[in-house]
């Protein structure tokens, strides 16, 4: 088996047990990150351009992690979902990174719209929305002042970050 599919079978198994950890606690634990960071070096050290592996694999760290950071400064996300979003970049580089990155967006948001209507807060969250956008496009106006007077509620966004992976995972075996 190539270097290559040890990864990616390594990433699924991660993303995998971060999300039903996700599930269960709310919490993606940091040693579940730093075991995946670790197998993904190796991996790359152990990559036929181990140069160029590492390489791809910082520029997808970077990009994981300044994708998802801005939701995390808005409360939007939580620290461990950014941390998540970083390891898989470095597991996958920025380009895969970017892919999953948006296949993530669009399971977090069918996930956010349909918790939103089994918990009958949808007025709010559009009051919310509302709230942080006048925000943003106000001149003068700081990230700490959009802070919103009550939460539509929360979800494991770790699921959708899994998803978002297999889905780039399954497009890429075919």
């Amino acid at each position: 088996m190539p270097i290559e599919q040890y990864r990616d079978t390594l990433l699924l198994l991660m993303v995998s047990i971060a999300a039903v950890n996700d599930l269960a606690t709310r919490r993606i634990p940091n040693p579940l990150l730093l075991a995946g960071l670790a197998g993904a070096l190796l991996l790359h050290i152990l990559s036929a351009e181990p140069g160029a592996a590492l390489l791809s694999a910082f520029g997808g760290m970077l990009l994981g992690l300044a994708i998802f950071l801005p939701f995390y400064l808005v409360r939007g996300m939580a620290a461990g979902d950014v941390k998540l979003m970083a390891v898989i970049g470095f597991f996958t580089g920025p380009a895969e990174a970017f892919q999953i990155a948006v296949f993530t967006w669009c399971a977090g948001g069918v996930m956010a719209l349909f918790l939103v209507l089994l918990r009958s807060r949808l007025r709010l969250a559009l009051v919310n929305i509302g709230h942080v956008l006048s925000g943003l496009f106000t001149p003068g106006t700081k990230l700490s002042d959009t802070t919103l007077p009550q939460s539509a509620g929360s979800m494991p966004y770790g699921l959708a970050i899994a998803a978002g992976t297999i889905v780039v995972l399954v497009t890429h075996y075919g």
